[in-house]
């Protein structure tokens, strides 16, 4: 087997590992079915391995996988490129001289110079008009004090997806909320679905964590492509000297879902993709992380779940989502469900922590030492 088809045949059984569709998987990619098919077929070797990177990853490969796999496309690389071309030999033109046109008569006293000083002179104006036309364009487009690049305005168009934001329980049950209030004017713990009305109610902000789901699905059958997804901290503070009321003393699941996780004590804190994990089955499954560029469309939609938490910081952030679809490109500023900053706050040392006695009715207070959520 040549080393195309060694390449060909490992992207195929990625593909076929996966299960997805051409279609599905190119969407996810930014590449074109056929395009897909072409490098499974081994009639193409991508250009880069970045895209077969992307693959593996979706599916579920191992990182040692992954280096065997980028050795194949090395070779398979190798064996496609064209040949470089010889040099193609440049040949000296060699032009007679122009013979000097016949001396024509003296022009008379006060009478326009002759034709080839007046054509010099009109292109000296024609090329000065020119230079001052370059340069009223120029500082149209480009920046100056309060002016943004022309090219950049198109980040100020409506994007061509929709989006939801919807803050979340961990496991839907698991969650703690900082309160400035004693726990006798605390109510019970509500239901998830009531989460955000007890909160406001209460003036209450996210202790130590703050999950965010956010979904995107495009507005028609042409696929936007989403490059990064970034986190912007607005604001910094010492963490609230509240109390913490914890929803539930803890709760699991069998399915961990793929995620972003923030470090909001970080300077510039990173979203970084981490795996999931089926545990469900006989054998657990990992859930590959989301690797971007990666493409939604209306029919093909993607939840996005980011896990933001802090231990030493009062924090106000923002996500920042960067696109592109049809030429056209743009990030779009993600706040929480009322369009406000997302805020996320861990515990002062020695405050107070209270659990809910379901069967007395009332919060139970302790203390703890550190910091945490």
């Amino acid at each position: 087997m040549g080393e195309v088809e060694e390449f060909a045949a490992r992207v195929r059984a990625l593909k076929t590992r996966d299960g997805r569709s051409y279609e599905a998987l190119g969407r996810r990619l930014g590449v074109s079915a056929s395009t897909l098919h072409r490098y499974c077929s081994g009639a193409a070797v991508p250009e880069s391995f970045a895209v077969v990177e992307r693959l593996a990853r979706l599916c579920g490969a191992a990182a040692d996988d992954i280096r065997e796999l980028e050795e194949h496309w090395r070779r398979a690389d190798l064996v496609r490129r064209p040949p470089a071309q010889p040099a193609v030999p440049v040949t000296a033109v060699v032009t007679a001289p122009r013979p000097e046109p016949a001396p024509g008569p003296a022009p008379a006293p006060g009478a326009a110079p002759a034709g080839p000083r007046r054509k010099a002179t009109a292109w000296l104006v024609a090329s000065a008009v020119a230079g001052v036309v370059a340069l009223v364009l120029g500082a149209a487009l480009l920046p100056g004090p309060g002016r943004e690049p022309r090219h950049r305005a198109e980040t100020r168009t409506a994007p061509p997806f929709t989006y939801t934001v919807a803050s979340l329980w961990e496991n839907g049950c698991g969650h703690t909320y900082l309160a400035d209030r004693p726990p006798a004017r605390v109510p019970a713990p509500p239901e998830p679905a009531d989460a955000a009305r007890w909160a406001g109610a209460l003036g209450a902000v996210d202790g130590g964590q703050t999950l965010v789901r956010l979904t995107v699905q495009g507005k028609g059958a042409a696929a936007v492509v989403l490059h990064s997804l970034r986190v912007r901290v607005v604001g910094r503070a010492k963490p609230l000297p509240w109390g913490a009321f914890r929803m539930d003393d803890g709760c699991g699941g069998a399915v961990t879902p793929r995620r972003f996780a923030v470090d909001l004590d970080a300077p510039r804190p990173p979203a970084r993709p981490v795996d999931g994990y089926d545990a469900s089955g006989e054998e657990g499954r990992t859930i590959p992380a989301v690797s971007f560029p990666y493409a939604v469309t209306a029919a093909d939609p993607e939840e996005l779940l980011v896990s933001a938490r802090t231990v030493g910081c009062d924090c106000r952030w923002f996500l920042e989502l960067e696109w592109s679809s049809e030429g056209r490109s743009g990030v779009v500023r993600i706040a929480d469900p009322k369009g406000q900053a997302f805020r996320t706050s861990g515990r002062a040392k020695g405050s107070p922590v209270h659990a809910y006695d379901a069967s007395k009715g009332l919060w139970i207070t302790g203390a703890e030492s550190g910091q945490g959520g």
